[in-house]
C-alpha cells in the first residue's frame, strides 16, 4: 500500500484570486501546493488591457509571502472591442499566456462578456496565428436552454464552429461537466483540451441539492448527473494529455453564497491534491495523478515542467482540514466533499 508519494510540483491551469482584501488570503493558499496557474481575469473591472494585467499581476506578487514562490500566468477577458494587436503585443512579450472567452452572462463578472461571435473572428485568426491559447468557458446563455444542457449545447452551436474556422487555435474547454465534452474532446485533434475540476470529479447533483440546497456545492458550470461525473474520472485517469487540472477555485464570503441568490463557485485550492489523492488512489491510478496536475498542462501551454518536486503522505486517519478562512470582510468556507482523505501535502 502507498504510504508517500512523490510528484513534480503542479500547476492550477485556472484559478480566481479575486483582489483587494481576499488576495493575500488567495494566492497563498493556492502557493502552497502550486508552481503556476493560469489567472483569471474576471475581476470588476475585467482584465481588458495589457496594462491592467501588468498592475494586477503585481498585485499578486506583492501579496504572496517572501517564503513562498508562485508564478501567475496572466489571461486578457476577451471583448468584442478587443484589439487584435493588443493580444498579439501581450502574447509574444509573455504578459499574457492565453486569452479568455466568456459568453456574457455565463458565470461571476461575465457581463462585459462576447455576445455575437462574429464580432471576435479577427481576434481568433490572430491568436490562430500566433500560437496564443483561448480558454472558453463553454455554455450557451439562452435562459430557454436548460442549465443542465448549456454546455452541450455550446459545443454543438458555437464551439465546433470555432473550431472549423480556426483548425490550428489551441482551445481550453474549461471546467467541463459532461460526457458529452469528454468525448468531444477526445475526438478532437491536437489543439484541443480541457481542465477538469477538483469540485467535479468529487460530487454530482444529487450531493448539490438532495436532502436540502448546499450552497457550497454550488458552481457554474453546476454539476451534473452522476454518469458524467463518470465520465470526468474515467478521463483524467486514462492519462491522456487532452485533459489537466484546472480547479476553478473561486472564493466567495459566506453571506454571499448563503443567501436568496447565492454566489456560484468553490473554494479548493486549500485541499485540492488531497482530495484528488483519495479519487485518484480509489480508482488505482495515483501513478496517473502526476500528469493530470503537473505535465499535462505544462505541455498543452508549451510551457516547461517544473524542476521542483512536492511529497504527499498517506496518515493513518483522516486529515482534517480547517472548515472557514477568515477574511477582513467576513468568512469563506473550504470546500468540502463528502468523503474523507487520509492524503495530506508534506509542508
Amino acid at each position: 500500500m502507498t504510504k508517500e508519494l512523490v510528484i513534480v510540483r503542479p500547476d492550477d491551469w485556472h484559478l480566481h484570486l479575486r483582489d483587494k482584501d481576499l488576495l493575500p488570503i488567495t494566492v497563498n493558499e493556492s502557493a502552497k501546493s502550486f508552481a503556476r496557474a493560469i489567472i483569471m481575469p474576471n475581476l470588476i473591472p475585467p482584465i481588458t488591457k495589457l496594462i491592467d494585467a501588468k498592475n494586477y499581476k503585481k498585485r499578486i506578487m506583492n501579496a504572496l509571502k517572501p517564503n513562498l514562490s508562485f508564478n501567475p500566468l496572466m489571461t486578457l477577458y476577451l471583448t468584442e472591442e478587443t484589439e487584435p494587436t493588443e493580444v498579439k503585443e501581450g502574447f509574444l512579450s509573455g504578459v499574457i499566456s492565453a486569452v479568455k472567452l466568456y459568453p456574457a452572462g455565463a458565470t461571476t463578472n461575465s457581463q462585459s462578456g462576447v455576445r455575437n461571435f462574429e464580432k471576435i473572428k479577427p481576434i481568433l485568426e490572430t491568436m490562430a496565428e500566433i500560437g496564443c491559447p483561448l480558454c472558453i468557458h463553454g455554455e450557451v446563455t439562452d435562459t430557454k436552454i436548460d442549465i443542465f444542457d448549456r454546455e452541450k449545447v455550446f459545443i454543438n452551436t458555437v464551439l465546433d464552429k470555432i473550431r472549423t474556422d480556426y483548425p490550428t487555435l489551441k482551445v481550453i474547454m474549461e471546467h467541463i461537466t459532461t460526457k458529452d465534452a469528454v468525448d468531444y474532446v477526445f475526438s478532437g485533434n491536437e489543439n484541443l483540451a480541457a481542465t477538469v475540476t477538483t469540485h467535479h470529479l468529487s460530487i454530482n447533483r444529487n450531493d448539490l441539492l438532495s436532502g436540502g440546497i448546499r450552497p457550497h456545492f454550488y458552481c457554474l458550470p453546476v454539476v451534473k448527473r452522476e454518469i458524467h461525473r463518470l465520465a470526468l474520472l474515467e478521463a483524467v485517469v486514462s492519462g491522456s494529455p487532452k485533459f489537466f487540472l484546472g480547479t476553478d477555485s473561486a472564493p466567495h464570503l459566506d453571506h454571499d453564497k448563503e443567501s436568496s441568490c447565492g454566489c456560484a463557485g468553490c473554494f479548493t485550492a486549500t485541499n485540492t491534491l488531497e482530495i484528488l489523492a483519495h479519487i485518484f488512489e480509489e480508482q488505482k491510478a495515483l501513478d496517473k495523478l502526476e500528469l493530470f496536475t503537473s505535465i499535462n498542462g505544462a505541455k498543452f501551454y508549451g510551457k516547461k515542467i517544473n524542476s521542483d518536486k512536492i511529497k504527499l503522505i498517506k496518515k493513518n486517519k483522516p486529515v482534517r482540514f480547517p472548515e472557514k478562512i477568515s477574511t477582513p470582510n467576513g468568512e469563506i468556507t473550504i470546500f468540502k466533499p463528502k468523503f474523507e482523505t487520509k492524503w495530506q501535502v508534506q509542508v
